[in-house]
């Protein structure tokens, strides 16, 4: 092969890279947009949208009631909300991104910003310009003092005024340099900071806090065990053993109405206990009340009723004093719907098809339409009644799988091993006899209440960081950063000014938008040159 074959077979020379084309540069801008102020503020703003379903739509870790309430009256609309976590706002994935795209953020903006303060604030202020005339608030001014007096009285003026004065002297000519405002950029950092602390407190909460929901009925009570709670949720830092003891018991609720029907008065009376066997106390819980103890609060979220039943069967055996709590459709009504499950049936040779369910739409005070149906007319339990529909056969809890406590499985039903067979409607002390000879009576309801225990390790952190970010705040919206240079020049001898010994030349500056600097700087100037001063 000759050269000149060997030079057209090579290959062509790959152009190299343009600047700034590489991996390593584009992490470099893509840390720099993510690291701006302008990024964390539109974060902030983000995480602030992001979190208005949390305040609008009911959330499963506080109310699971009040959850499946929107899902009956949204069976279209919820499942979609579902999917989006939008009844688990604060645990999804997309409001933990935004969370942590922001603490970096502000980390990133924070760290260069504290260490360009700390060299600014060791540097001196800057030395006096050539053309003191040339700033918008400038004036000379003639003492008859000589020019070392003159000066001193600039600087002993400036700082006294808890300005940051440096003196130059030279050749005769005394230059004063003087800046105040530091804080202003201070309260920033501090503002910015404590943003970080909060949104670590909160992280730090949620990673060793824990919080536990539960449906109370009158009568009965819970401990603070995970294994009582309808739903509970712990943090990865949070153990079984981290559960502080506390037990308590509802004693009685009662609700206060207007006139229109709208509550006024939420109370749960409870007898608690802090740990096993020890002295009990009371304590009137309500909406913004909680119970304070140990660490953990205990709150009141919701309440409703549940019916309650006697169950006779054909061979005399019964089952009294059941309920179950049924959950509120209409909450100015609470018209509200259930399932009460009996597993379980006396006698011999009874199996698993003879179980028994009653599903029923539960009304505080009934008004009959004429059609044989009820409705509710007042949330006030003036005229309680059921309607119930009765179902006997399997009801698949021997399967393993998953049920929901508030509804029937509906593949049993379909399958038809759990079939209907009587409903009716009934008032208090009125029973419906089943085809077998079982009777079923309505004996009334109780009140529960819905509980949330909750504990949060991280919320001094918070509330620290929350006074710390509003004193930054202040700090950056009070303070002004300005800056006043003054030169010290010996009146020629033979120039208009003869008579005086001292030509006093003030010029000022504000570093930001602040329209009382130019009185401040008139009586600043009228401090220094003092009474025996003449302008030019």
């Amino acid at each position: 092969m000759t050269v000149v074959e060997a030079l057209s077979t090579a290959p062509e020379p790959v152009a190299p890279l343009p600047r700034g084309a590489g991996p390593i540069a584009l992490a470099r801008r893509w840390w720099r947009a993510l690291t701006s102020m302008r990024t964390a503020l539109v974060l902030l703003f983000l995480l602030a949208v992001a979190a208005v379903p949390g305040s609008l739509l009911p959330q499963r870790s506080l109310s699971q009631s009040n959850v499946a309430a929107y899902f009956a009256e949204h069976p279209d609309l919820a499942p979609w909300l579902d999917r989006l976590r939008l009844f688990d706002v604060f645990s999804s994935p997309w409001f933990a991104a935004i969370y942590l795209l922001l603490f970096v953020s502000l980390l990133g903006c924070i760290v260069p910003r504290t260490r360009q303060h700390w060299r600014v604030v060791r540097q001196p202020p800057p030395s006096v310009p050539a053309r003191l005339d040339r700033l918008t608030l400038s004036q000379d001014t003639a003492v008859d003092v000589p020019t070392p007096e003159a000066a001193d009285v600039a600087v002993a003026t400036l700082r006294a005024q808890r300005w940051r004065v440096v003196r130059r002297d030279a050749a005769g000519v005394v230059e004063i340099s003087a800046e105040k405002g530091y804080l202003r950029e201070v309260g920033n950092l501090v503002f910015h900071g404590a943003l970080v602390v909060l949104l670590a407190g909160l992280a730090y909460g949620r990673l060793s806090g824990y919080e536990g929901s539960i449906l109370v009925e009158e009568g009965s009570g819970f401990c603070n065990s995970f294994q009582q709670y309808d739903t509970y949720r712990n943090g990865p830092l949070a153990g079984a053993g981290d559960l502080a003891p506390l037990c308590a018991d509802l004693d009685a609720f009662s609700t206060e109405y207007a006139d229109n029907f709208t509550p006024t008065r939420f109370r749960a009376d409870l007898t608690y206990t802090r740990e096993l066997g020890g002295p009990a106390a009371t304590y009137p819980l309500e909406v913004n009340s909680p119970l304070r103890t140990d660490g953990v609060r205990l709150y009141l979220t919701g309440h409703g009723y549940s019916p309650r039943f006697t169950i006779t069967y054909p061979d005399g055996s019964q089952f009294t004093d059941l309920s179950a709590p049924f959950l509120p459709e209409d909450p100015t009504t609470l018209a509200s719907t259930g399932t009460l499950k009996l597993p379980d049936r006396p006698g011999e040779g009874v199996g698993e098809d003879d179980q028994l369910a009653i599903e029923g739409f539960f009304v505080p005070t009934a008004a009959d339409l004429g059609d044989n149906r009820l409705v509710s007319v007042d949330p006030r339990p003036l005229n309680p009644a059921v309607a119930i529909v009765v179902y006997q056969g399997s009801l698949g809890l021997d399967s393993g799988a998953p049920q929901n406590v508030f509804r029937l499985d509906q593949t049993q039903i379909e399958r038809g091993v759990l079939a209907e067979v009587a409903s009716g409607n009934l008032f208090a002390g009125q029973s419906l006899t089943l085809p077998d000879g079982t009777e079923i009576r309505f004996e009334g309801y109780r009140q529960w209440a819905a509980l949330q225990l909750s504990h949060d390790p991280g919320q001094l952190v918070v509330l620290g960081a929350a006074v710390a970010a509003l004193i930054g705040l202040l700090g950056s919206l009070v303070v002004r950063r300005r800056r006043i240079w003054v030169r010290c020049v010996p009146a020629p001898a033979d120039g208009p000014q003869a008579a005086s010994r001292t030509v006093v030349q003030v010029g000022g500056l504000a570093r930001s938008d602040n329209p009382g600097f130019a009185a401040q700087f008139q009586e600043l100037v009228d401090a220094i040159t003092g009474p025996v001063a003449r302008e030019d």
